[in-house]
């Protein structure tokens, strides 16, 4: 090959490295002037990748009526899914016992419309100056268990405590009525009811404060063993015999109530007769109101007191109280009540009976019913120490 053809072939191979060259440099500038627009697009396109498969993975976990859509990614069906665990959980029902030791006495009312009215309460607390803890309302056994009225408690802030009495009013014969007779309690004759009841009580879980067949030491109501044919010693039976079948419903969460009536208007009555026993009850209840001369809380509750704490060590709940009007004694025996309710350890707080006659009360007990009256429950509640919530 002449070195002409060969000096020729040798300037058109580095012409041709030149232009590789030159291409070569062009990509690489273009690339580096692009580098910012193509990461924005890199990180979009990722993103978008990453959002589609975390929610092809919350799709697959997620839960529809019949269980979750997707088989075998981890879990069997019916296992709650991301979006239930991460849902807001429902408030844990506290177990009774949490609430035989309060960190401070109960304050409870029994209102007209309790313990449904909101508005009722509100105004309670507007004029006592603090919040009640307890709702006590009747139900006679002419109805079945309401799961709501407990709902509505719980949500107002108060343990539900419900008056539960066998009959079907004053108005169907006050004592006289034998078809809710002692007898007829332990004979099973309303043992439908009493299921249908019980079971509906342990369905809604939560605790509920129960007083049965209340002040049976009186006269007044046809459970009483004076009254409606009925003998000595079957109170205690039927109040088992109802016990009996609330326990076979599973009813673990009724807080049992005996509430007699004080001994006042009954002294001759032995209230250890009428007592079912410790395993039968949860809280011994009174019924004691301040009448006539009474200035003192002493004077109302203490000779009861005195005879309930030779029975048993459970704790007591005044389970309905007040006092009928008088100009000055009303509130004088208001303030001696809260400053003496501080003084019994073993007295878990009290539920006053905040109605006058045209609220089912035999006189008018309102601890508001005059200015002077309000504002010594006002300033003698101040000084108890209350319980700061629910157990």
């Amino acid at each position: 090959m002449s070195d002409t053809i060969q000096n020729q072939l040798t300037t058109e191979r580095a012409q041709d490295q030149q232009t590789v060259a030159r291409r070569h440099r062009k990509k690489l500038h273009w690339w580096s002037r692009g580098s910012g627009i193509r990461l924005r697009i890199w990180m979009v396109v990722n993103i978008l990748l990453l959002g589609a498969l975390s929610y092809g993975v919350l799709a697959a976990l997620g839960t529809e009526a019949h269980g979750p859509r997707y088989q075998g990614l981890g879990r069997p069906a019916g296992v709650p899914g991301i979006r239930e665990l991460l849902a807001p959980a429902p408030p844990k029902v506290p177990d009774k016992s949490v609430f035989s030791s309060p960190d401070g006495k109960y304050f409870g009312v029994s209102t007209v419309e309790a313990p449904w009215s909101a508005s009722e309460l509100e105004q309670v607390a507007d004029h006592a100056g603090v919040r009640p803890t307890m709702a006590e309302y009747f139900v006679r056994w002419n109805a079945d268990f309401d799961p709501k009225a407990v709902s509505k408690a719980y949500d107002h802030g108060t343990l539900p405590v419900l008056a539960w009495e066998p009959w079907e009013g004053e108005e169907a014969g006050h004592t006289d009525q034998p078809q809710y007779s002692l007898a007829s309690i332990i004979d099973g004759s309303h043992d439908d009811y009493l299921r249908r009841f019980a079971a509906a009580v342990a369905d809604q879980k939560w605790p509920i404060a129960i007083r049965f067949a209340h002040e049976m030491n009186g006269t007044w109501y046809p459970w009483s063993e004076q009254e409606n044919g009925n003998k000595k010693g079957e109170y205690v039976q039927a109040w088992r015999h109802v016990h009996d079948v609330f326990d076979r419903a599973g009813a673990a969460n009724v807080i049992w109530v005996w509430s007699p009536n004080i001994l006042r208007p009954v002294p001759n009555v032995d209230l250890a007769q009428l007592y079912p026993g410790d395993d039968y009850v949860d809280w011994i209840g009174m019924v004691g109101y301040g009448t006539k001369t009474e200035s003192k809380a002493e004077q109302t509750f203490g000779p009861t007191i005195s005879v309930l704490r030779g029975i048993t060590k459970k704790p007591m709940l005044i389970t309905e109280t007040g006092r009928e009007p008088n100009t000055t004694l009303k509130a004088e025996w208001t303030t001696d009540f809260l400053g003496w309710l501080g003084q019994q350890p073993d007295v878990l707080g009290f539920i006053w009976f905040q109605r006058d006659t045209d609220q089912g009360g035999k006189a008018d007990w309102r601890f508001d019913e005059t200015p002077a009256a309000q504002q010594a429950f006002s300033e003698g509640i101040r000084k108890v120490k209350l319980a700061d919530g629910l157990g």
